[in-house]
């Protein structure tokens, strides 16, 4: 995914510091290498495509073009199926990953994940940062994830909010209303009540995030904010491809809403953040950075915790819509209304 991604791209920025004549590859998934372009912190992208998943003539293909490199070190920051027969076939002398019973044979060296977060990097960061510890690299380890857009991609944001009459002198806020799936989206009705309670702060241009397929949900919330607030939302300006979006967003002074990708880039387009976390997700893996006034967060459970008593996140996922419904706009507001009165001064 590209949160993830994003994120591991930290091994290769501090490679590169480490080694900088060294040779960094790094393979991902092909959908992914929008959040990448302009990282010179690896020489080449090894695609993982499509024909890989399905043809496995393919895959032998890529595993011998790997094989061919003749890689030092491998770093398996996925550690599934895929990735491991990636990793027995490069034949690197150092083959580094989690820990995972059964599974090391595969590695040379291998690092338990963390479970709790020392710091507020958030743990998925801190969990990718220790798979550089068997290195033992003499650098201050970079922790922050960054995209980088092109002069290009300002001028055709800019141009982008003179044609549809954005003032940019106002604050422009970028509302992710709408989850990757179902179950990672807060009510619609409530999303609706959150950008009122946001229109009303102030003065300010609301941009909307969704997805193409999602403008009938997109269109829901909309149709029941307020009229005063509809004013303020410029509901067609919506990028056409994931760097449109980080262009778009990169214009905005700051992200509301549902974890996911969206959220992700923004942080690494330093950006204040505030987002509503799934019930059933475990926030402390990718409530990155948070500080309490750039990068803020909410739970249910942090709320609610009584509802969570012992159920799993698989009964709590399969409830979702229950727990959803506790998690009323009004527990939002007092977090919502800091957030806002310190980033809209």
């Amino acid at each position: 995914m590209i949160g993830d991604v994003l994120v591991s791209s930290i091994l290769c920025d501090n490679l590169r510091k480490a080694y900088p004549k060294a040779q960094i590859d790094y393979m991902v998934y092909e959908s992914t290498i929008a959040v990448l372009q302009g990282n010179t912190s690896f020489d080449n992208l090894i695609l993982f495509q499509e024909k890989h998943q399905k043809n496995k003539w393919e895959y032998y293909k890529l595993l011998k073009s790997i094989r061919a490199e003749k890689y030092d070190i491998v770093i398996d920051a996925y550690s599934k199926l895929e990735s491991w027969l990636v990793v027995l076939f490069s034949g690197a002398k150092q083959k580094i990953s989690y820990w995972k019973k059964g599974r090391e044979f595969l590695y040379t060296d291998t690092v338990k994940r963390k479970k709790t977060s020392k710091t507020n990097l958030g743990l998925i960061i801190e969990q990718r940062l220790a798979l550089l510890n068997p290195l033992h690299l003499p650098i201050e380890l970079e922790t922050f994830p960054r995209i980088y857009v092109r002069q290009e991609e300002n001028d055709f944001a800019t141009a982008l909010f003179e044609s549809h009459g954005i003032d940019q002198y106002k604050k422009t806020i970028m509302v992710s209303i709408i989850g990757s799936s179902a179950d990672k989206t807060y009510p619609l009705e409530y999303m609706s009540q959150l950008v009122d309670f946001i229109a009303d702060k102030g003065d300010v241009n609301i941009l909307f995030n969704y997805f193409p397929k999602q403008i009938e949900e997109a269109k829901t919330i909309y149709d029941k904010c307020k009229e005063t607030t509809k004013q303020k939302i410029y509901f067609s300006v919506l990028g056409k491809s994931i760097r449109e979006f980080i262009a778009i967003m990169d214009q905005c002074d700051m992200i509301i809403g549902n974890d996911g990708g969206a959220i992700n880039m923004a942080k690494a387009l330093e950006k204040p953040s505030f987002i509503i976390f799934s019930p059933w997700i475990d926030k402390k893996g990718w409530a990155t950075f948070e500080d309490g006034i750039n990068h803020v967060s909410l739970h249910l459970n942090e709320f609610k915790p009584d509802l969570f008593e012992n159920k799993t996140a698989k009964i709590v996922k399969k409830e979702t819509v229950t727990f959803y419904n506790q998690f009323t706009p009004e527990l939002i507001y007092p977090s919502l209304n800091t957030f806002l009165e310190t980033h809209l001064k």
